[in-house]
């Protein structure tokens, strides 16, 4: 082998380590960085764990408060309580979920999940009539779908009866 082969011989083994600790740090790269957005991905869903956490404490501490209160008198307790629920839909709506109005929408696949159809004369079939369970949140943004009962169109007759 000429001393020049053997020069560019040399030349490309020094290139080729080179190459080669320089695809090793970027793995080791891209493993360090990996963990630390799973670490950050972790620290940001303990924090709005513990923020939800706090919204909802004062609503603890009032149903406390209500149950302490047990044995006085119903219409207040009542009324504690019914203070508590809008507490609780204050703090969902703060949260970007709140409790939507469905009755009269027409029915929407997206927001409202069909429990039951029934007639009901002077309204709209596939209008929603009436809501089982509630539902919260808009578009993407939706912590649950209603539970509605929609009008039906009137039935056709078979067989003439």
């Amino acid at each position: 082998m000429s001393d020049d082969q053997q020069g560019a011989d040399s030349e490309l083994r020094v290139r080729l380590a080179d190459a080669e600790d320089q695809r090793l740090r970027a793995l080791a790269d891209l493993d360090n960085l990996r963990k630390r957005c799973a670490t950050q991905v972790s620290r940001a869903r303990a924090e709005a764990s513990s923020t939800v956490a706090a919204e909802w404490l004062p609503v603890v501490d009032n149903l406390d408060r209500a149950l302490s209160h047990a044995s006085s008198d119903p219409d207040a307790i009542i009324e504690g309580v019914e203070a508590v629920r809008e507490q609780a839909l204050a703090v969902l709506d703060g949260l970007g979920f709140g409790r939507r109005v469905d009755t009269g929408e027409k029915f929407d696949p997206g927001r409202h999940e069909a429990v039951a159809t029934r007639p009901d004369p002077g309204t709209e079939p596939g209008t929603v009539i009436e809501v089982v369970r509630a539902g919260y949140g808009e578009g993407d943004h939706q912590l649950r779908p209603a539970q509605v009962v929609v009008a039906q169109g009137p039935r056709e007759v078979v067989g003439g009866e």
